[in-house]
């Protein structure tokens, strides 16, 4: 497939572009930064660029089978704007305008999904995350809206505590009340999940809880 990836640079997204390198895929991604991913394949192209530029994230777009967002917001607590929010409601307008359907990314359970049961992570998470890091949970907030409220084929992973650990292989995922799934969970097999959804269509316009 031809994968358009965003986030490329980060901890989880370096993990997706490899794996789907691996796998066979071809691998677009747009950074802001190239030097930031020192990586080369014949089957992976850069564009530089952000999501603020509307030519740029057409560039990367068109043509693609599915977009991976490895995106996340910054969890400082000096951090401001909505930019991952802007520029995912961009990406959102791009994908529709070249009729690219399949999206993959990530948010966290203090978002629910209308298939959860009541569960003590509604009542914690979200009160957490207001105090600690509340410019990040709006930046969470309107990127899944952007999303969820348009007409995308999606598959949004809900992660809790990401780790620097190898891959275990093992995933869990589900919805909370219903399903076993726990917090931590490597940014290896974060990634694994997130490449697993291009042929798996369980979680299809779904927000599954992930762990290890």
């Amino acid at each position: 497939m031809r994968v358009t990836v965003f986030g490329a640079t980060g901890g989880i997204g370096r993990h997706v572009v490899q794996q789907l390198l691996d796998a066979g895929h071809h691998v677009t991604a747009l950074v802001r930064s190239p030097d930031k991913l020192p990586l080369t394949h014949p089957d992976l192209t850069l564009i530089t660029g952000q999501l603020s530029d509307r030519t740029a994230l057409t560039e990367a777009v068109t043509g693609a089978d599915a977009v991976i967002s490895a995106l996340g917001p910054s969890l400082k607590r000096s951090a401001a704007g909505t930019q991952l929010a802007d520029g995912t409601r961009n990406l959102v307008t791009v994908m529709d305008e070249q009729k690219v359907t399949r999206f993959m990314g990530l948010a966290t359970p203090s978002l629910a999904d209308p298939r959860d049961k009541p569960h003590w992570k509604h009542k914690v998470l979200p009160v957490m995350a207001k105090a600690m890091f509340p410019n990040a949970l709006r930046e969470l907030e309107g990127m899944t809206q952007a999303v969820t409220g348009s007409d995308l084929d999606y598959t949004i992973g809900r992660i809790s505590n990401p780790t620097n650990k190898p891959a275990t292989g093992r995933i869990r995922s589900g919805f909370l009340g219903h399903d076993k799934v726990g917090s931590a969970m490597t940014r290896a097999d974060i990634a694994a999940f997130l490449v697993s959804q291009l042929t798996d269509t369980r979680y299809q316009r779904a927000m599954p809880a992930i762990s290890n």
